[in-house]
């Protein structure tokens, strides 16, 4: 039997990335996004909902994320669900819930990185195709092959 663990997200960045290393060197990367959903209630009155969102990105994708992605901007990512538990310094129990980022993508229009759109990441290649970046299982990172490709992102290289 085959389990899932995914999440997808588009949303935007609430704060600025926090950029952290651990004690091996590793880069984590810290963000927050906010997605919010719009419906009209019995009423007829438009209502919103905005949920924040804990998404922590490690190693290469972490320095992309640290140094390209800004307060306010749209971001797509793709990931899984991790839980933890703590205790406070008051010796209280806490739980958290956070996104482990496997890829990421900046949306937005043209303006917002007008100065680096052929090397930033989420920015459009040459041929248009956005570039996507994907966690590789060897801790590289690479440019995942476009969605209509038919490719099988469970390939090994990702």
């Amino acid at each position: 039997m085959s389990f899932v663990n995914k999440v997808i997200l588009i949303g935007n960045l609430g704060r600025a990335p926090e950029m952290r290393y651990a004690p091996s060197g590793a880069a984590v990367c810290s963000v927050s996004i906010a997605t919010t959903r719009q419906w009209k209630d019995k009423s007829g009155e438009k209502r919103e909902e905005t949920e924040w969102h804990r998404v922590v990105f490690y190693d290469r994708l972490a320095e992309i994320a640290g140094e390209y992605l800004k307060k306010g901007r749209p971001v797509y990512v793709e990931g899984r669900l991790k839980y933890g538990r703590y205790t406070d310094k008051d010796g209280v129990e806490r739980y958290t819930t956070d996104i482990v980022a496997t890829e990421m993508q900046m949306l937005g229009g043209r303006g917002e990185a007008e100065s680096t759109r052929e090397t930033a990441p989420g920015a459009r290649s040459r041929d248009g195709s956005p570039n996507t970046y994907a966690a590789a299982k060897d801790g590289q990172r690479r440019r995942a092959p476009p969605a209509d490709a038919g490719g099988n992102f469970d390939d090994e290289r990702f």
